[in-house]
């Protein structure tokens, strides 16, 4: 055989490993398509992780008497609670009750929970809801992963079935069938057909269409001057004679539109920013679809953040630059810092951080949703469409806080018959998007399940991006009662960065609290500032120690923001930069927020 010959030839030993290869992926598919058969009927949870978490807690409590007993006990004692309770209101209708709602739980609030039987229904519910939480907590040897799942659905399966549900146990809707004669419930079916119409037939709930970007929110002037496959950047028109010389770059999470931070013209933090003398610009991510399965989370850092760097530059020259991220876009602005930072790129005046994590180990509730087998289970789903689809990702928050988004306006608008008016930040929260296969696939294992940027291991361009290497200013948000970036863990920025941080801990949830505008009513934040040679306090001393303010943390962003920036003023910059290849391509806000 001549040596061409033998070259042209492919060799056995490549031919078998392609032929493995391809059979491998075969029977892989074969996998992936049967979990996503199956994803159909489960919500799209893991059966097998489901499973792994009943085991591990009822063997443990099989195999531990002593929790048994003491359930038992438990179970007595609230049983003698509640009969002394059941006894005394007998006899007189302003008995205290034997126990009280857990803080956030507003089912029990009305009047009318006060009178019998209804007062008895609602504290049998909470002592049996008491009991079962000591049933799913505190038994020796469980997985604490796995406590925390079947503690969950002890709860998702209880409160299914609280009397608040129930239209002959709820005093609320027995007392609005007396008045209407009936005439809510015939209401509440037709807003229930109403609801699952739309929802067949892909349409936004009722009221969005009120809210329209561009008309009746997003409405901030200003002109898109960029835009690639992912992103258009929107450069905000400005309302002062002179501004700040260093711009804002706005990074928001690529799970939500962008104008969360633009609602109405009375909240919109962008319009705050414009009229207080900052230049401003904002990514506007694209709502990808199948075809974009394969963009990975370094796709969305180089055609995203550095890409939307690169302009501002451009427009701005010779000025550092503001950057702010708000969720997965604060995580994404912190590994392109953390990776500028390592490649000697000074071009960030400061960072700034709005409910973003950089260490998943606490990362609260979610984290019920990921774990190795569910992490499979969610590929799989991912791997058939090419994306995960935003009703997949709001069943899942709204899980978290079903009493709140599902069972509320499900006895308000079904039992009641009333139709809760929509508001701006509900609207944009049902504008959703979707996330490319690959990239969220990325983005839970290495983050979540891995927690490589913590520990320094996730790499950019080669080299890892390390948090430390961060040395900017840094202005951190958490909000209390946030669900999704639980403040304690977004707070944990002081131990992994070498540099001035600025944490601020504000009243409200995941979004509300990071909408709060001057003026509205309740709002109040701590802040405390430490300095790189200053003690490290954990969460709970900063607590105690941070300076306690009332009103909104936007102001005192801007004085931050002030006090990093240049003294001078500058009449501000052309809209765009057309002879630099960034010419205004159209109005504010774009294309690709309209996208469905």
């Amino acid at each position: 055989m001549t040596a061409a010959a033998s070259a042209a030839k492919p060799s056995t030993s490549v031919v078998a490993a392609g032929e493995e290869s391809v059979g491998t992926e075969g029977f892989r598919a074969i996998d992936r398509m049967s979990d996503m058969f199956v994803a159909q009927f489960t919500a799209g949870f893991s059966p097998a992780s489901l499973a792994l978490a009943f085991f591990d807690w009822s063997i443990h409590l099989a195999a531990a008497p002593g929790k048994r007993a003491e359930l038992v006990n438990k179970a007595a004692r609230k049983t003698s609670r509640l009969l002394g309770y059941l006894a005394a209101a007998s006899t007189h209708s302003d008995t205290p009750p034997c126990i009280e709602p857990l803080p956030g739980d507003y089912r029990f609030a009305a009047e009318g929970w006060k009178k019998q039987p209804y007062a008895a229904f609602a504290q049998a519910f909470l002592l049996n809801q008491q009991w079962w939480h000591n049933v799913t907590h505190e038994v020796p040897g469980v997985t604490p992963h796995h406590e925390h799942v079947v503690s969950f659905l002890a709860r998702q399966l209880l409160d299914t079935f609280s009397p608040s549900n129930n239209p002959l146990t709820n005093p609320e809707v027995v007392a609005k069938a007396f008045e209407t004669g009936g005439a809510n419930f015939i209401q509440g079916w037709r807003n229930f057909v109403e609801d699952a119409t739309r929802t067949a037939t892909n349409q936004p709930p009722v009221g969005t269409e009120g809210f329209i970007p561009g008309k009746h929110v997003a409405v901030t002037p200003g002109k898109v001057v960029y835009r690639n496959h992912l992103i258009e950047l929107i450069q905000y028109a400005p309302t002062t004679d002179k501004v700040r010389a260093e711009p804002i770059l706005i990074i928001p999470a690529w799970i939500m539109k962008y104008y969360i931070l633009d609602l109405s013209p009375e909240n919109s933090l962008v319009r705050y920013l414009v009229e207080n003398g900052h230049t401003v610009f904002c990514v506007s991510w694209r709502n990808p679809d199948a075809a974009d399965r394969d963009l990975t989370m370094d796709d969305y850092r180089r055609m995203g953040v550095m890409a939307a760097l690169d302009a501002v530059n451009a427009i701005v020259p010779d000025r550092k630059i503001h950057a702010t991220g708000y969720c997965l876009g604060g995580t994404l602005l912190a590994i392109a810092a953390a990776a500028m930072g390592r490649a000697g790129d000074d071009r960030l005046a400061s960072v700034t951080l709005f409910a973003a994590q950089i260490d998943f180990t606490e990362p609260g509730e979610l984290a019920l949703f990921i774990d190795h087998s569910e992490m499979h289970f969610l590929d799989s789903m991912m791997w058939n469409r090419g994306y995960l689809s935003a009703d997949q990702m709001a069943e899942a928050f709204h899980l978290l806080r079903t009493n709140d988004l599902i069972w509320s306006r499900h006895v308000r608008e079904y039992l009641m018959g009333e139709r809760a008016p929509m508001i701006d930040l509900m609207a944009w929260n049902a504008d959703s998007t979707r996330m490319p296969y690959r990239m969220h696939a990325e983005y839970l294992r290495r983050l979540y399940l891995d927690n490589e940027l913590a520990a320094g291991r996730f790499m950019v361009d080669g080299h890892p991006a390390v948090p430390q290497n961060i040395r900017t200013p840094l202005f951190v948000v958490g909000t209390e009662r946030d669900h999704v970036a639980p403040w304690r863990s977004v707070y944990k920025v002081h131990q992994l960065t070498d540099t001035d941080v600025t944490f601020v801990l504000t009243s409200g949830g995941h979004n509300a609290g990071i909408v709060s505008e001057p003026g509205h009513p309740r709002r109040r934040f701590r802040v405390a500032t430490k300095h790189v040679a200053d003690l490290d306090l954990g969460p709970e001393e900063w607590l105690l120690a941070a300076e306690r303010k009332d009103g909104s943390w936007w102001i005192e962003w801007t004085h931050w923001l002030g006090a990093h920036s240049s003294s001078e003023s500058v009449p501000p910059p052309r809209m765009g930069a057309p002879d630099k290849g960034y010419p205004p391509i159209e109005d504010a806000p774009g294309t690709y927020v309209l996208q469905r």
